[in-house]
């Protein structure tokens, strides 16, 4: 399941440079509550731990609590890649999206306010940075994406997505150290049941939301509309 939004077609595009502007715009403007509420759904799960209860729990306040911070910054950097593509933090906020956009998040509350810890940081933590981790190493594997923004602006417009290639990669493993310690040696067969349920619910989430997006594009082509695949010059 992760390998259909790891190698979707939309981020084999966005990484040749071949992404439409609207569907770009969408993209981001859709992406933005999931981005921005992830400290949330984190702070959220850690309302559910209590100090020395348990080794896992005590991994995940700590975790946790490091690494909000950390997604506070990212939500800075996703407004930044949005400004460099001309879409602006009202734009953002107004959220004139389809409302199938919106599921994912929907999904990772809904996990957050009624799953188990170790349910809800398997859900997003693992799954979510997991995905997110690689699909932005697809796009930064190479320069074609980079060089299509002003050398002025590149740095900054790149820095979300080079920020996740670069450390996602251990982020999820990190997750996995706690989700393994909350759910012990033995877990049960309902629990292991629950963990994977909600690990591919996140994936099929993420690519309904690329699905979409696609939706767009290939309307784009179909009526054989001329794609804009330039990047503004404001910042």
């Amino acid at each position: 399941a992760k390998a259909k939004v790891v190698g979707h077609e939309l981020y084999q595009r966005m990484r040749d440079g071949r992404l439409s502007s609207k569907t770009m715009r969408q993209y981001l403007i859709g992406g933005w509550p999931v981005v921005e509420q992830f400290a949330v759904y984190m702070a959220h799960n850690l309302t559910k731990t209590r100090f020395a209860r348990h080794p896992g729990e005590d991994m995940a306040r700590r975790w946790l609590m490091r690494n909000i911070r950390v997604e506070l910054n990212h939500a800075d950097y996703w407004v930044n890649w949005s400004a460099a593509h001309g879409v602006s933090l009202e734009d953002l906020q107004a959220q004139r999206v389809p409302s199938e956009l919106h599921a994912l998040n929907h999904w990772c509350w809904h996990s957050c306010s009624s799953d188990s810890l170790v349910v809800a940081i398997a859900a997003t933590n693992y799954a979510i940075e997991g995905a997110t981790g690689e699909w932005s190493a697809v796009v930064c594997s190479q320069d074609t994406y980079a060089d299509m923004f002003p050398p002025d602006t590149r740095k900054r417009a790149m820095k979300w997505l080079k920020m996740h290639a670069q450390y996602d990669d251990s982020h999820p493993w990190e997750a996995l150290e706690i989700i393994c310690t909350l759910a012990g040696n033995n877990p049960s067969e309902q629990l292991q049941s629950d963990l994977r349920m909600a690990v591919c619910k996140s994936y099929e989430y993420m690519f309904l939301f690329l699905e979409r997006c696609m939706t767009l594009e290939r309307s784009q082509e179909g009526s054989g509309s001329v794609r804009e695949h330039r990047i503004p010059a404001r910042a």
